[in-house]
């Protein structure tokens, strides 16, 4: 059988990762997990979030994964190393590459960043950005209202534009010419967030850089799935899973009208 990519996230944001990786490499098997039971995860303290990400991790690797993906950005603030220190098999997050997109997208070398608590409080998209470009300057703001209404499944309704108008109001003046969306559930906004910034700021998801991270290190060790590889693919969360997989099957739509999925709620919490 052909070993999956695993991904993890703490509800329904890496699904925005997931969808790209499913439309780049649409021959490789997804594994997802998540963990809608415990999040969100910007609020809680460092410690916390890496104990999760370790119990998710090791759930994960029952199914024999060849690669880990961390589709959270507040998990790989504070958990990469310590999964990397704990497994055999390439693991990936999702800050490296969003601040290597917003690098090439930035014209004037000023660049905003939203993201949960934990992730703005980590300042790792600054040490990111500046690891890249030392003399870029960045604005940071902690949207905590963001994930969790998506979560709730309310992305698309018409008070998304209030609450994200009320989320970016500090940053709306910021002479940014991008704006990395540093959570993964914020892609799911990306229409109310455009329109509150304004055409000439341009967004930044990490999840097309991430998905060619993925696949260069998939090249580099042979791992890449056959091209008459079928997939199908297996989602998983921690809590109640109605809301969850209607939020999944509405992001993953087209991708699901031609491809497989199995849907389970683990018992491991």
């Amino acid at each position: 059988m052909q070993q999956a990519i695993a991904v993890l996230d703490s509800g329904v944001g890496g699904l925005t990762v997931v969808k790209e990786v499913l439309k780049q490499l649409p021959h490789e098997k997804v594994i997802y997990f998540g963990d809608t039971a415990r999040s969100p995860y910007g609020p809680r303290e460092a410690g916390e979030v890496r104990m999760f990400t370790r119990q998710i991790v090791d759930y994960l690797l029952q199914f024999q994964p060849k690669m880990i993906v961390i589709a959270c950005n507040t998990a790989t603030a504070v958990a990469i190393e310590d999964i990397r220190a704990r497994v055999s098999i390439p693991v990936i997050g999702v800050i490296s590459p969003g601040a290597r997109a917003a690098i090439k997208s930035t014209r004037s070398g000023i660049v905003g960043v939203i993201g949960t608590d934990g992730t703005i409080r980590s300042k790792a998209y600054e040490k990111a950005l500046r690891s890249i470009s030392p003399e870029v300057e960045v604005y940071s703001e902690a949207c905590p209202l963001l994930a969790p209404f998506v979560e709730q499944g309310l992305f698309s309704e018409g008070n998304a534009r209030s609450i994200v108008e009320q989320s970016l109001f500090q940053l709306r003046d910021k002479p940014i010419d991008c704006l990395i969306l540093g959570c993964t559930h914020y892609p799911f906004l990306s229409d109310s967030i455009s329109y509150v910034m304004g055409p000439e700021v341009t967004l930044i998801s990490s999840a097309d850089e991430t998905v060619r991270d993925i696949q260069l290190i998939l090249q580099q060790r042979n791992m890449l799935a056959p091209a008459n590889h079928l997939p199908v693919h297996q989602f998983f969360c921690s809590g109640e899973p109605t809301v969850f997989k209607e939020i999944a099957q509405n992001w993953l739509r087209e991708e699901m009208a031609l491809m497989p999925f199995v849907w389970q709620v683990p018992q491991f919490l």
